[in-house]
């Protein structure tokens, strides 16, 4: 049962799925971590899988719940802390020529040391019983350590090939599971296993056209240009870019910062690198969230355009069921213009876009990439791809 109902009304409704033996997909948010345990304890011991509170994508059966891509139907199943990390996982899975059986979110709070995986320890149980189901793939932002030693010596014993890409938080290695230091990478190793195609036959095209692309740009920048910008409507994929590109460029302030002391003061003001996650609550009450709508973005978008500093601005575009119909119709017009508004100035302004989709997906990927590349921007279906070739225009 798929439950969407105001936070404080959620457990209530939960409950009495549960109780009618019904697995639960809990979309609300806004519910107390002591609900969230009392209620996934409660789905343990009734043998059930209560996905959320705050789950916003899973795959049951082939048919997607909330925001998810259309994927084909094969033998990767997924557990996921992180809905967007669950979207890019099986959108690539799709790329590279297999499928999904199955994708469960636990909602993001799982990992959590209170939590203790309730969700994700269910989810691996049941994939591992699915017959449909040959490889495991797990991801999540970084859990609580002991939960993460508890999950994956839970995989490691469910008798099938586990991936697991735990974002910002590599685990130590264990025996049977292997080690995603990306979603990307996730992906690969998973195909990779269920296929048994080799890892170098399993790459993303045109990397060699759009490195010479943003090599130009980069050569174009003037020397005032310093600063990365990311805008992000998926709060896992903003963790992810935010993971890569700090090793490389630097201290990187965010709304959901990799430390504490680089929490931005003013969220809507950006100092040297910015990430910010635009899907995040207090950029979404009372209005749209942008995988829906482009507002909130494009108006930030032209604000970091106008800054001299600026070198490079990185966006994700995620499509599938669940997302707006047509993003690039209000984004690509954006884009151009900021781009030119730079141009105006005398300086030229990389736009790097992560679209994250399938060939299949309703708004048709193809259509988008080409709106988007005719506005200016560089457009690759990897995240993380994105964030490595934005840390080229800096580094």
């Amino acid at each position: 049962m798929a439950i969407s109902v105001p936070g404080p009304y959620a457990p209530i409704e939960a409950e009495e799925a549960l109780r009618s033996g019904r697995h639960v997909f809990l979309f609300s948010d806004n519910v107390p971590l002591s609900e969230e345990v009392r209620l996934k304890r409660l789905a343990q011991d009734l043998g059930l899988l209560l996905m959320g509170p705050d789950c916003g994508t899973a795959f049951i059966g082939g048919l997607g719940l909330g925001f998810m891509n259309a994927v084909r139907r094969g033998p990767i199943g997924i557990v996921a802390a992180a809905g967007t990390g669950l979207q890019q996982v099986a959108s690539l899975v799709d790329w590279f020529g297999s499928g999904v059986s199955h994708g469960i979110g636990t909602g993001g709070r799982d990992l959590d040391e209170h939590v203790g995986g309730v969700t994700m320890l269910a989810g691996i149980d049941a994939l591992a019983a699915d017959p449909a189901t040959e490889v495991l793939v797990l991801v999540s932002k970084p859990p609580a350590p002991q939960v993460a030693q508890r999950v994956l010596q839970h995989a490691a014993h469910c008798g099938k090939p586990v991936v697991v890409c735990f974002i910002g938080q590599p685990p130590e290695p264990i025996e049977n599971v292997r080690l995603a230091g990306n979603l990307t990478e996730a992906a690969r190793l998973a195909v990779h296993l269920a296929t048994g195609r080799p890892l170098d036959e399993l790459e993303l095209p045109g990397r060699n056209e759009l490195a010479a692309r943003l090599a130009a740009q980069r050569a174009a920048l003037g020397p005032g240009q310093r600063f990365l910008r990311g805008l992000y409507s998926g709060g896992t994929l903003c963790d992810e870019a935010m993971q890569i590109l700090a090793p490389r460029i630097g201290d990187i302030r965010s709304n959901v910062p990799l430390r504490a002391d680089l929490r931005l003061t003013d969220l809507h003001r950006s100092q040297d690198h910015t990430f910010v996650d635009l899907g995040s609550d207090e950029f979404t009450v009372g209005r749209p969230h942008p995988m829906i709508d482009q507002t909130i973005r494009i108006e930030r978008l032209f604000r970091e355009a106008a800054d001299p500093t600026v070198a490079g601005i990185v966006l994700d575009v995620v499509l599938g069921y669940g997302a707006a119909a047509d993003p690039a119709a209000d984004l690509a017009p954006a884009i151009q213009e900021a781009r030119r508004s730079a141009e105006r100035e005398g300086r030229t302004l990389p736009v790097i876009v992560a679209l994250v989709g399938t060939r299949s997906d309703p708004q048709d990927y193809e259509r988008q990439r080409r709106a988007l590349e005719a506005a200016g921007a560089i457009v690759v279906p990897s995240n993380a791809w994105a964030a490595e070739l934005a840390a080229q225009l800096v580094a």
